[in-house]
């Protein structure tokens, strides 16, 4: 697991996301540490490591599509909001990305995601109070 595109989807992921991504990352490495591969290298050393897009945007797209799907499980959107917040989205960037979503999505799919940002948020409140 040390090739280029592994090295560098490691490093964008953890710009990305800090630890939180590292951990989901970890998590599937016992059961499929193939898939873990792929998505470092596949998702971070060759999608999110392009130049065209910011990570910004990379991210406001990511979240926007993970509440689309709708059945995204609600860690892969937290971590992604996490993500998002850490290149630079506001809260109230976030927010707007649901309200977006609800006419693309559903309400319900806004909903869930604006549930899981309002978890994000506490989180974050919560850690910045511990330091």
């Amino acid at each position: 697991m040390d090739s280029d595109r592994y090295k560098r989807g490691l490093e964008k992921l953890k710009e990305i996301d800090g630890h939180a991504g590292e951990k989901a990352v970890d998590a599937l490495k016992n059961i499929a540490p193939n898939l873990a591969r792929h998505i470092i290298e596949f998702g971070f050393g060759d999608i999110y490591s392009r130049n065209i897009l910011s990570l910004k945007a990379r991210e406001i797209a990511t979240v926007a599509a993970l509440v689309a799907l709708g059945n995204a499980q609600p860690q892969q959107l937290k971590i992604h909001i996490h993500g998002a917040l850490n290149v630079g989205c506001t809260r109230q960037e976030v927010v707007e990305i649901m309200i977006q979503m609800a006419d693309y999505a559903g309400f319900p799919a806004a909903l869930n995601g604006t549930f899981a940002a309002k978890e994000v948020f506490a989180e974050c409140d919560s850690s910045a109070q511990e330091n």
